[in-house]
């Protein structure tokens, strides 16, 4: 596969490199790699391989751009809010590099589709940011033979590894089962660092290079963690587990298939209240009853978005503030999505008290009674 004198120019200073030259310009032209969500880590492993000249890339991404995006999601500009993820970046690379084909998936990737997304490509960028997504990638990547570059980022901090090589480990090696429903916070509830996904990202995509390159030492067995406040990168050893369910010696996953989203919190007990939906919510405030609305967001989401009559108890504080309630009234309460006021619901309920958690929380409040709220 030649390149055209426009592209012999446009990666002159990859050419100059021995390690690359002209023969391994071709080998990136003739690559094809999927990258599976076009958010944080999506954005700068997008921009690079399309910046380096990788012939062929895949975009997988059911989502449309947010205001909440902006801030790390970098292959997204204002203009783009609104529109769907995958055509913002097929936009946006191929004003970056119009040599390169840019293939939008907009789609969630699930069992019934994920290997006839993953086959037409050489490797996958793991660029989700849930459990569910990771595994089905990792096992539609492995039973296909073809490596995924994985990634994960929570507030300061951020991991990277190449998983499903020959003999190496698999995503299942390290994690052989999915945290407990509503264990681990996501992105929205915990917080990250808007540069962070920038560092891990391209980390991803030098490894993805190094991949097609055939240079250095790919993060086969490896797994790289990046601390940003300390700017400090670890590497620990890990190894192909012959006890894997997938990759294994008798493996018994043989087919890809769906997880619970695990980032979801998990069913409340039946002893305990139920959520409320907003319009329960709206009637039982409209017929005067008497509620406790208890906001267990931080005071800097307070700040953007005040719910009505809230008294404001971030999470962490609850347990020091529980004498600030009346036992005899009953709890709503709330967060942004849901997550953390079903957290603070269990442990008012366990205290004794009648409590329920908006279901949706503020987005859901917001888009039906008060859409002043939706700022965030």
């Amino acid at each position: 596969m030649s390149l055209s004198p426009d592209e012999l120019t446009r990666y002159a200073r990859h050419l100059t490199l021995a390690e690359v030259g002209v023969a391994g310009q071709e080998r990136l032209k003739a690559a094809r790699v999927l990258i599976v969500g076009a958010g944080g880590l999506g954005s700068p492993a997008a921009l690079y391989l399309a910046a380096a000249g990788v012939g062929t890339i895949g975009i997988v991404d059911a989502d449309r751009v947010d205001l909440t995006n902006l801030q790390r999601q970098i292959l997204h500009g204002t203009a783009s809010i609104g529109f769907g993820k995958a055509a913002s970046a097929a936009d946006r690379l191929e004003d970056l590099n119009p040599t390169v084909t840019v293939v939008p998936h907009p789609v969630r990737l699930t069992a019934a589709n994920a290997a006839a997304v993953v086959r037409d490509y050489d490797l996958v960028v793991d660029g989700s940011d849930n459990f569910p997504t990771r595994y089905l990638i990792n096992d539609v990547a492995v039973l296909a033979g073809k490596p995924v570059v994985h990634a994960a980022i929570f507030r300061f901090s951020g991991q990277v590894s190449v998983l499903g090589a020959p003999g190496g480990p698999c995503y299942r090696c390290l994690y052989p089962e999915p945290p407990e429903p509503g264990l681990i916070p996501n992105c929205a509830e915990a917080g990250v660092l808007g540069v962070l996904p920038g560092v891990v990202g391209s980390l991803q995509a030098t490894e993805v290079l190094k991949w097609i390159l055939g240079l250095g030492q790919p993060l086969v067995g490896r797994l790289l963690l990046y601390d940003g406040l300390a700017a400090t990168t670890t590497t620990i050893a890990v190894r192909r587990d012959p006890r894997c369910a997938l990759c294994g010696d008798a493996p018994t996953i043989v087919a890809p298939s769906d997880l619970v989203a695990s980032c979801e919190p998990a069913e409340p007990p039946e002893s305990l209240p139920a959520e409320i939906a907003v319009a329960d919510l709206v009637a039982l405030r409209a017929a005067g009853s008497v509620l406790q609305i208890v906001d267990v967001r931080e005071g800097w989401e307070v700040a953007i978005a005040r719910f009505p009559d809230a008294r404001v108890v971030p999470l962490g504080d609850l347990p020091a503030r529980l004498a600030d309630l009346d036992p005899a009234l009953d709890v709503i309460t709330v967060c942004h999505h849901g997550q953390r006021s079903l957290v603070a619901q269990r442990f008012l309920a366990a205290a004794g008290f009648r409590a329920r958690s908006l279901a949706g929380g503020i987005d859901a409040w917001a888009a039906t009674v008060d859409p002043t709220l939706s700022r965030y």
